[in-house]
């Protein structure tokens, strides 16, 4: 039976951040993640986790000034620095929290620099952030988005992240995929997530249109949880999306699975 992660950027807004750890184990959740831990001190966030008995499965590695419209630096030339102290940082929250796994948004694509070189400082920095997670037990992951939610994103298919896979070649990169995003660039869902199960780390789940819960859009969830079992997935599915009205409200879905 697939095992799911509530995902707390974005469900039970209802209350402050903090107090949506409570809300989380109330509704049935095992486990959470979120986008950014560094707001908070490691130790209140352990707290809560414990308090509440969850599971930190994922966050993500800094991604520059997300208020200024930045989604990650690792494709940014002349930003190395800044991207291995945030690995440094990130892995610190990891240890305090138990977390297996660190999701790394690449960044946009830096038009004014050539390819190759942005290329270059890309497969570099996921080398290194690779080679530093692994000494510490923690996956490292990477994610496609869609370019209309994120336009100029460096990875917005499937097999591209699969080519750069293959070029940093290291055994501790895996996909993040994200059933939201690759519904809208790709869809044939099924197919690609059993075809290429064994580079995924993570699953993240919302509907399509809207990113709201599984049964407000197109996307057939049971029969997509069905194939995943089948194909021998084990890990978390992340449920990153947005409520359509208030969040428990919205979770008759998760009954079957709790």
């Amino acid at each position: 039976m697939p095992k799911f992660s509530a995902n707390l950027t974005m469900m039970f807004n209802e209350v402050d951040f903090l107090g949506r750890f409570e809300r989380a184990a109330k509704a049935g959740f095992q486990a959470v993640e979120y986008m950014f831990p560094y707001e908070w001190p490691k130790e209140q966030l352990a707290a809560e986790l414990d308090s509440h008995k969850l599971e930190q499965v994922l966050f993500n590695l800094p991604a520059g000034d997300w208020a200024a419209g930045e989604r990650g630096i690792a494709c940014i030339p002349g930003r190395e620095g800044e991207f291995k102290d945030g690995v440094e940082s990130a892995l610190a929250y990891a240890e305090a929290l138990q977390c297996p796994a660190i999701n790394c948004l690449v960044g946009l694509i830096p038009a004014e620099l050539a390819p190759d070189k942005v290329r270059r400082t890309l497969v570099d920095n996921l080398q290194f952030a690779a080679a530093a997670l692994q000494k510490k037990g923690v996956r490292l992951l990477i994610e496609m988005l869609n370019h209309n939610a994120v336009p100029g994103f460096y990875l917005v298919r499937t097999q591209e992240a699969l080519r750069l896979l293959e070029e940093v070649n290291h055994p501790n990169l895996m996909l993040q995929y994200d059933v939201y995003h690759m519904q809208i660039m790709e869809g044939n869902l099924i197919d690609t997530m059993s075809t290429h199960l064994s580079r995924i780390g993570h699953i993240q789940i919302a509907d399509n249109p809207g990113r709201h819960e599984p049964g407000t859009g197109e996307i057939n969830f049971p029969n997509l949880f069905d194939a995943i079992d089948a194909a021998g997935y084990n890990g978390w599915i992340g449920c990153e999306y947005v409520p359509a009205g208030t969040t428990e409200d919205g979770l008759r879905w998760f009954e079957p699975y709790k």
